[in-house]
């Protein structure tokens, strides 16, 4: 059977058909797309803060992109640019504190990376732009900044992305402090692109999104993992 790969999932207005604006659960293809084309199967998962039973039932966890997480989770007033969605951070941080103790794979994108982070007790920026100078890592509204990062030789995240280094990033937030995860990969500014904890089966976060061009390094890394 192929691994079952669980993906957070957002909670937001959408329209289809005759239908406008209700209320859905949903999740860019890509990341069904990547986790099935590296193998897995991907089963969506709205945000439900009642439990995190489900994870009896999977293989790994992918922590999806999304909205900023709330600055309270790091002990952070929230400033102006910051647009958080409380039931969702509620529901994933279950999911990911239970998938530790149960050292369930987890890749984290984005978001998801961030929150990996702060799980662990770092700490993040809420606006890059004032403190990085620039907007690479957002260049405009729907627009991927594409640059190239370096990766701790050794490290996990290195030895999956080899010499292919480029990456597309879209976030405004980024990693202030690691908490207890290792940074194993930078962008030319040195904003932490990738963190990962040694001492678990696999836990790899990264700041840019590899389902855009459907990764089969990271991807392929987290289904094999959760054989």
């Amino acid at each position: 059977m192929r691994p079952i790969i669980g993906i957070t999932s957002y909670v937001l207005p959408a329209s289809w058909g005759v239908w406008h604006d209700l209320p859905t659960a949903l999740i860019p293809h890509d990341y069904v797309a990547a986790v099935r084309e590296a193998g897995g199967r991907a089963v969506i998962l709205p945000p439900d803060d009642r439990d995190a039973d489900v994870l009896t039932v999977l293989d790994g966890l992918l922590l999806a992109g999304g909205a900023d997480l709330a600055p309270g989770r790091y002990g952070a007033e929230p400033e102006p640019l910051t647009e958080a969605q409380p039931d969702r951070d509620e529901a994933e941080f279950l999911l990911t504190s239970r998938a530790l103790e149960l050292d369930l794979p987890i890749l984290g994108v984005c978001r998801g990376m961030q929150l990996l982070t702060v799980a662990a007790g770092g700490r993040l920026h809420q606006h890059l732009p004032d403190v990085l100078g620039h907007e690479t890592h957002r260049p405009a509204p729907g627009v991927y900044g594409q640059q190239d990062a370096a990766f701790e030789p050794g490290s996990r995240i290195a030895k999956l992305m080899g010499d292919d280094v480029a990456i597309h990033c879209y976030h405004h937030q980024g990693i202030a402090d690691p908490g207890t995860l290792t940074v194993t990969g930078r962008a030319a500014d040195g904003l932490p692109e990738a963190v990962e904890d040694p001492a678990r089966r696999f836990v790899l976060g990264v700041q840019w999104h590899p389902e855009v061009v459907r990764d089969r390094r990271l991807f392929g890394a987290l289904v094999e993992a959760a054989r």
